[in-house]
């Protein structure tokens, strides 16, 4: 059944949604009722149990063993036998790790060259080629030592009228950079850190320390540091403790914000926009609405150049054999395999399982298990070639799709999304996220109307609408790539205006 095809009023024929001819399931679109018909393509379904809107209803018998196949691949297998019209979740599908034969890329994929006609946005231009969309003052603590003082400089400048073109200053509290052990662990917070400091939507920052801990402030700042000139440091220890390193960061910051009052907003290519790919709080719906949707405008993105950068290794888990066939090249799919299994390593360490990652609302939103999350999330990169796979907190530095090896959770996913120099953020949620970030927009994107009419603060699109039969997903994601070039241009998103600033960086080692 196509999703065009559903109506606002439930019948036999749109009650549920086929995904894939193939699928043995449907998914319930409102909540179904024991003794409903369903009529799915030809078939006649008589419903045996409850089933909330977004779970799964058996199509057919399902023997003990077989699979369950969802948008045409498997997501895992029947633990008993499953009888058409039952409910199908957790409850009777069995989780396993799968095998497969990746189909690697034999040759290399050519770089799509830019049409001629590239939309456009107003953004700051910054020294290194690369954009602003936001024009912040940053002030980040080298540690947890001086996360406090580093809240309190931000926050001394509430209700103050602020100079034209800064958008304000942003604090980067944190809990890490002492008791780390020196190596990848301490290495990966400095990369962090390196990348919110030095980022295009940051016109000039202060890297603040105590002065005694493991992550000093010498690393970011002298030779071979960029943007020097835009990089002040100083420590508590050094400047005369919290009050006094308070006023004289407010010196020091009233001098940056002259300078940044003089960057005015260009018209600039949107191939200059980097564009993060997030979900949290997934439902059943994430797969079929939001998520294509989102898929859609990093499609039109990486036609015109842009960079589209799907994150979270946890929630590609099952699904990285369909990135594989869209590696640019071997190298890149290797790369990407490579996040996967040093992943699976890192779990393993802890006891932990890719299965670990649905959440409690994720499960009550339909979503049996890693698997099918996974299925539905990278809808988020659309159809693209899969140009580059990076670290967490690389620099993204190529057009097209690109990966980013972070975990699942949100505010870790995208503070490493950040820290590569992504300039705009779409999320998608289902269950209903209200995250954002210090210095860097954040468009939030429901799966289905119902949670979009409860947190209309919070959401600013409603890629619900599909699911009710009133929009298509090529559509919603032409208005998400339309919000993309407004936002970057300036205007505010739900996030923004309710003043969310998530920074949490990934810690990877023990604390000592």
């Amino acid at each position: 059944m196509s999703l065009l095809e559903i109506t606002k009023l439930p019948t036999a024929e749109n009650a549920v949604i086929h995904l894939h001819e193939s699928d043995n399931i449907a998914i319930a679109r409102v909540a179904l009722s024991p003794g409903q018909e369903l009529r799915v393509e030809g078939l006649a379904v008589t419903v045996e149990d409850p089933i909330p809107a977004g779970h799964k209803v058996a199509l057919r018998a399902i023997p003990a063993g077989e699979n369950i196949v969802r948008y045409g691949q498997v997501m895992g297998r029947a633990r008993i036998w499953i009888e058409p019209g039952r409910h199908v979740h957790t409850h009777n599908v069995s989780f396993e790790e799968l095998s497969f034969n990746y189909e690697f890329p034999v040759s290399e994929i050519a770089m799509p060259r830019a049409p001629v006609h590239i939309p456009t946005f107003l953004g700051f231009s910054r020294e290194d080629g690369r954009v602003g969309t936001r024009n912040y003052i940053a002030v980040v603590a080298a540690s947890n030592c001086a996360a406090h003082t580093a809240e309190l400089i931000a926050a001394s400048y509430d209700g103050e009228t602020l100079p034209p073109n800064v958008d304000g200053v942003a604090a980067f509290p944190h809990g890490e950079g002492c008791g780390h052990t020196i190596g990848p662990d301490t290495a990966q917070l400095q990369r962090t850190l390196g990348g919110v400091l030095n980022h295009p939507n940051v016109s000039a920052a202060i890297i603040l320390g105590l002065g005694c801990e493991v992550n000093q402030i010498d690393h970011y700042l002298g030779k071979g540091s960029p943007r020097t000139d835009r990089l002040v440091g100083m420590t508590l220890q050094s400047s005369g403790g919290t009050r006094a390193t308070v006023d004289a960061a407010r010196k020091t910051i009233a001098a940056l914000m002259e300078r940044a009052s003089e960057e005015k907003r260009i018209e600039t290519p949107a191939s200059k926009i980097v564009l993060g790919l997030n979900c949290g709080g997934s439902d059943s719906f994430s797969g079929i609405t939001a998520n294509p949707a989102l898929g859609v405008c990093s499609d039109m993105l990486a036609e015109i150049g842009g960079s589209a950068v799907l994150a979270e290794t946890t929630e590609i888990f099952g699904a990285e054999h369909l990135l594989v066939r869209r590696a640019r090249n071997r190298q890149v799919a290797e790369r990407l395999l490579s996040f996967v299994t040093g992943y699976k390593s890192y779990l393993q360490r802890f006891g932990g399982s890719f299965d670990d990652n649905p959440s409690p609302g994720n499960k009550e939103g339909g979503l049996t298990n890693i698997l099918e999350k996974s299925l539905g999330a990278v809808a988020k990169a659309g159809t693209s070639p899969l140009n580059s796979a990076v670290d967490y907190a690389e620099r993204i530095d190529s057009p097209g799709f690109v990966f980013m090896n972070t975990p699942g959770y949100d505010p870790v996913s995208l503070t490493g999304l950040a820290a590569g120099g992504v300039n705009v953020i779409a999320f998608t949620t289902g269950r209903g996220s209200a995250i954002g970030f210090p210095t860097i927009p954040v468009i939030k994107i429901a799966t289905n109307s119902a949670m979009y009419r409860r947190m209309q603060d919070n959401m600013d699109i409603n890629a619900g609408r599909i699911a009710d039969g009133e929009a298509t997903v090529a559509g919603v994601g032409r208005e998400i790539f339309d919000m993309l070039l407004r936002v970057a241009s300036g205007e505010r998103t739900c996030s923004e205006r309710l003043g969310h600033k998530e920074f949490v960086p990934w810690r990877i080692g023990p604390v000592l």
